[in-house]
């Protein structure tokens, strides 16, 4: 591999999957590897985080492994590493951070301790077919929607900003909740998604709540409406979530009207947020990313909202949506275009993580 193309090696392990990828300074992901806790977990209908940890451990030797192999590099060849510090699990963020801290300390590299959100940030222009990564603006707005997460950043001048935030539930938790308590199987958020595509959306209109000059997201309210309509499906139709556990392709049309008419009021309160916040100071463009950038419904109306306003809409490809490690290094990359310092070696990790200016 050339030195003028020198290479950043991302790890990932805020939550429960493993992940190692490699990018080089233009922004081609040449390897990105992603392994799966889902078996370990999904007895358990979510993660566990004992056994997300101990997982780490017992996957990255091979994960690497397969990571360096598919980019044809040796590890000697990384000119810097990149991990997530949080936010996220604890025991499961030491587990990554501590590998990159090493493989940095041993080869004596740059490090770079990149918070999370920053990582899905910026994946919206990294490209799936191995070209180089879109050219990143200097300003942008990129919403993030994932399992734990439902935030509008500002990126201005290369310096990242919170704009709105959840106030309780993140839209995937929501997803999330709502599927388990209908009987779906872990991980339900995706299959709430995939089932809301055959139902009525009017079969389920939940109450909206009255609209407050200050912007955030909130879902804790839609949340309840839903599981309370699930109770009376169980009531008025005999609902059984136990057979719907047992076999997902004979969910009743009650219940996939709900899902849809939840899914569309969830989407819906993303659409507002980013409505209200153009007409106050108006954007040019907006990066989605994070798990939830794969919900069906929002891909297509942020498509239709984004196209009406003239706004450059960049979504994240639908390889890089989940939680991978090409987005950190990618982050780190962008890192180093910008000029910003590497950071200690002797970084920690932090479960939650604020924003701000000095976050980065």
């Amino acid at each position: 591999m050339s030195l003028d193309h020198p290479l950043t090696l991302g790890i990932e392990t805020s939550c429960d999957d493993t992940a190692c990828a490699v990018v080089d300074k233009a922004g081609r992901v040449l390897a990105s590897v992603v392994s799966s806790q889902l078996n370990q977990h999904r007895p358990y209908g979510g993660v566990v985080p004992e056994i997300a940890s101990r997982e780490h451990l017992r996957n990255w030797p091979a994960v690497s492994h397969e990571a360096l192999g598919a980019a044809g590099i040796e590890l000697q060849e990384i000119a810097a590493v990149a991990a997530t510090r949080g936010p996220g699990l604890v025991g499961s963020l030491l587990v990554g951070l501590s590998l990159g801290r090493s493989i940095a300390w041993g080869l004596g590299l740059p490090f770079h301790g990149v918070h999370h959100l920053e990582g899905h940030l910026f994946s919206p222009f990294l490209r799936s077919d191995g070209q180089h990564a879109v050219p990143v603006p200097e300003s942008f707005e990129g919403l993030v929607v994932s399992g734990g997460h439902t935030s509008l950043l500002e990126v201005s001048r290369g310096e990242i900003s919170s704009l709105i935030e959840t106030r309780d539930d993140a839209m995937g938790e929501t997803f999330d909740k709502v599927g388990k308590r209908l009987g779906l199987a872990y991980p339900q958020g995706p299959r709430v998604d995939l089932l809301a595509e055959r139902g009525d959306p009017d079969g389920f209109c939940p109450t909206k709540p009255k609209l407050k000059k200050d912007l955030f997201f909130s879902y804790s309210g839609l949340k309840t409406q839903a599981l309370r309509a699930i109770e009376r499906l169980e009531q008025e139709t005999k609902l059984d979530v136990s057979r719907i556990r047992r076999d997902q392709d004979e969910v009743p049309q009650a219940a996939l009207d709900l899902l849809a008419g939840f899914r569309r009021a969830a989407v819906g309160q993303i659409l507002d947020r980013l409505e209200r916040r153009h007409n106050v100071r108006p954007f040019q463009t907006l990066a989605v990313s994070g798990g939830v950038a794969a919900n069906r419904l929002l891909r297509r109306e942020l498509d239709r909202w984004a196209g009406r306003r003239g706004i450059d809409l960049r979504l994240v490809p639908l390889t890089f949506s989940g939680d991978n490690a090409a987005m950190i290094a990618f982050a780190a990359v962008e890192r180093q275009r910008r000029g910003v310092s590497p950071d200690p070696r002797d970084v920690v990790v932090a479960s939650r993580i604020p924003f701000s200016r000095n976050s980065q």
